[in-house]
């Protein structure tokens, strides 16, 4: 691939010609928002001069809603070899390109699974992409030269290629990101009129639950609107669940101890159920999830501090496969969770006892 045009330089679309670019591949830039393709432009995502020829690739990083339209005109004009899109669904844009007439042989849906609670061109990175998957939804007319350029577009992002049916994907996609972020959303809400005092005492969990509700209102609107149907599927079952563990907890307060046995039984299943769903999320680099041992240090919140303890760890020759950090409320300190194989957390631990570090249980 010597030329890609694309068309949308927003997050995905500015992270995609950044990447590219970065690799000598001469990209082209358009948007019908000009400042955030010049925005683009001076990052060094590409040019914004027309590209004169067709190029090799049209990447089209638009709206889902706007897929359709902007393929069918990029096409129309002859613009490219191959062409494909980056949405986050892909059955209603190919849908949508096939009630247009379009020739399909030349296009290919694809959708890199990376993204941010951020949009626009100043969040784009070059190594957005990097070690994750790429779904690509070829069909049995998708021409071999479009295949082959979509998966060079994947190596040169340094993501991971993974080939789906389109409507398995929006299915996939609805259980393990649009409905997660619905859910996070809700659990947000919760707190908009809560008592201070109350939102006080939030710790980690509800950070992690609630992370990606500070996700875009806009951006996501066009996502649920492309895929409504298989995220009301899954939200369906959620509810259902919902239903179930409030019977049971009602069941706990019941003064028969038969209901309360019901009860506590209702709400183990689906804390057990919990156990078993999350086990199934792969671990470190895509492999199979692996157990891990939790060793709790003690910082300063000053400059440094976490540098240090991270080359201390080092010093004691172990690695670190995950770190999270819970900050203590109304100090200033914070709990630093290494992650690390069980093997080595006695050894890290005495190490960094050693080292005057505090460790806690």
């Amino acid at each position: 691939m010597r030329t890609a045009l694309v068309i949308g330089t927003g997050l995905m679309g500015t992270s995609a010609a950044l990447a590219l670019s970065a690799r000598g591949v001469g990209v082209y830039l358009a948007d019908h928002d000009e400042s955030a393709a010049r925005t683009a432009a001076a990052l060094g995502a590409g040019s914004t001069d027309s590209p004169g020829q067709p190029v090799d690739l049209v990447i089209v990083a638009v709206p889902p809603a706007h897929v359709a339209a902007t393929l069918a005109d990029a096409i129309g004009r002859g613009l490219g070899r191959g062409y494909l899109d980056v949405a986050s669904v892909k059955g209603g844009p190919r849908r949508d390109l096939e009630a247009l007439g379009c020739d399909l042989g030349h296009y290919i849906g694809t959708h890199p699974m990376a993204g941010r609670e951020r949009s626009g061109p100043l969040a784009g990175s070059a190594d957005l992409f990097e070690g994750r998957p790429w779904v690509l939804t070829p069909t049995a007319g998708t021409d071999t030269d479009v295949l082959n350029l979509a998966l060079e577009l994947v190596a040169l992002c340094r993501a991971v290629p993974v080939v789906m049916d389109a409507d398995a994907h929006d299915r996939a996609v609805a259980l393990v990101s649009h409905t997660p972020q619905l859910v996070a959303s809700m659990v947000a809400a919760r707190l908009e009129h809560a008592e201070d005092s109350a939102v006080r005492l939030c710790g980690q969990g509800i950070l992690d639950v609630t992370r990606i509700a500070g996700s875009e209102p806009a951006m996501w609107m066009d996502i649920l609107a492309a895929n409504p149907g298989p995220v009301a599927d899954v939200l369906g079952d959620v509810a259902d669940d919902l239903a179930e563990t409030v019977a049971a907890l009602r069941a706990l307060q019941s003064a028969d101890e038969d209901k309360r046995r019901g009860g506590a039984a209702g709400i183990e299943d689906i804390l057990r159920r919990g156990n078993a769903g999350r086990a199934k999320v792969p671990g470190k680099h895509g492999a199979a999830p692996k157990a891990y041992e939790i060793v709790a240090v003690l910082i300063g919140d000053q400059p440094g501090e976490l540098a240090r303890l991270f080359a201390d760890a080092g010093a004691a020759g172990v690695n670190i496969e995950d770190v999270r950090i819970e900050h203590s409320t109304g100090q200033q300190a914070g709990l630093v969770q290494l992650t690390v194989d069980p093997r080595t957390a006695p050894a890290l631990t005495a190490s960094l006892r050693d080292r005057g570090w505090a460790i806690r249980k």
